[in-house]
């Protein structure tokens, strides 16, 4: 076997156009709604928007309709899954992805203890669900019943054990593009109609990933998916997997036949929204944002929108109407400038009004560009 040292290295630009490849956004892809959440492995969607934004950057054609219709026919869901944060993902991989995560969500439930004294998890799983199945209840009510079993335990902990021990799905029409509705809750296996399934193989999971992310280290999948002790799997994996080195030595793995362009391939603009995967995915993000931005994607704990320019975080932005407003961290040549328009007037256009009344079929609008500068 090679040692480490003989491994390829690949350099930052290197390792920003395969992640791009993977993710769709070297181009557009002509590609379903529902094949495109399969291909991800889930879009973040701790708020209802982002998940339509993520496909529009990545998707030929994408209109928000496709989507919703997809939520509302329950081929897609939005769930807690990968890092315990919501997603939304594929009916199929709602049923075989939770499971997989399971064991981090009953770590989660430990930190709670205290306020769990005297409460039987199995018992509490038992009736949330009889619950929750009868018909999608709000956590709120949730929490209220549990209650009326414990009413010493902490009402804060028993909402986190009943989010934790069981798969709870948001209810549409939460989560649909241009409809509103307050979080509903019931198991996916009452949403979809399907019994529980095994948890979905952890060595095909990291091949899933390597797919859509790679090429990464086993860290960088550990913090992906929000889970421990995944060295082994790629070792299991390690002989039928291409191996690099970054920058820093780290060993990189990834599929033999997986896109990795040349590092020169025009990477085009594309407007991300908060908490894209993009960002989220990788232990060491130089890949997409330089060193020197670290931590000006957020505030506290709110990601912004960000605006990648020639592959990596070049700005953030903000759509109001057919106002697009962007905000860049440097000097952006004329050329820069006219291929962020343009891409601004498609957001617009495809996006329509970003509160998501109408038929999200566009505002007909070519739309409006306002540049601005972040210093610091």
């Amino acid at each position: 076997m090679a040692s480490r040292t003989t491994h390829p290295v690949l350099g930052t630009r290197a390792l920003n156009r395969a992640t791009l490849a993977r993710q769709l956004l070297l181009r557009r892809a002509e590609m379903s709604a529902t094949d495109a959440v399969a291909h991800l492995v889930g879009l973040q969607a701790q708020n209802v928007k982002p998940p339509y934004f993520q496909l529009h950057a990545r998707l030929a054609g994408f209109r928000p309709a496709e989507l919703a219709g997809a939520m509302e026919a329950r081929e897609v869901v939005r769930m807690v899954t990968l890092r315990s944060t919501i997603h939304t993902h594929t009916a199929q991989d709602a049923l075989a992805l939770r499971p997989l995560v399971q064991p981090a969500r009953d770590r989660e439930v430990n930190q709670f203890r205290k306020g769990l004294a005297g409460v039987d998890p199995e018992r509490l799983a038992e009736r949330a669900r009889a619950f929750v199945e009868a018909e999608p209840r709000t956590m709120g009510e949730i929490r209220g019943d549990l209650l009326e079993q414990w009413p010493e335990a902490d009402p804060q902990s028993l909402s986190v054990a009943a989010r934790c021990l069981l798969p709870l799905v948001q209810v549409t029409p939460r989560g649909v593009w241009g409809r509103s509705g307050q979080v509903r809750l019931t198991t996916v296996e009452s949403w979809l109609g399907e019994p529980a399934r095994p948890a979905q193989p952890v060595d095909d999971v990291v091949l899933r990933y390597l797919a859509a992310f790679g090429p990464a280290s086993v860290k960088d999948m550990q913090l992906w998916a929000g889970l421990t002790r995944l060295k082994e799997a790629f070792e299991r994996l390690r002989p039928g997997l291409a191996v690099f080195r970054d920058g820093n030595g780290v060993e990189l793995f990834d599929l033999p036949d997986a896109p990795r362009p040349d590092p020169d391939t025009p990477a085009p603009p594309r407007f991300l929204p908060e908490f894209d995967n993009l960002l989220l995915s990788h232990a060491d993000r130089t890949r997409v944002v330089a060193p020197e931005l670290k931590g000006r994607t957020w505030t506290a704990n709110q990601a912004h929108r960000t605006l990648l320019v020639d592959g990596f975080v070049a700005g953030l932005w903000k759509k109001d109407g057919d106002l697009v407003t962007v905000e860049l961290f440097d000097r952006a040549s004329a050329a820069d400038k006219q291929e962020i328009v343009a891409e601004a007037e498609l957001l617009v256009t495809g996006m329509g009004e970003e509160d998501g009344e109408g038929n999200g079929e566009g505002s007909g609008g070519r739309g409006r560009v306002r540049f601005g500068s972040i210093h610091g």
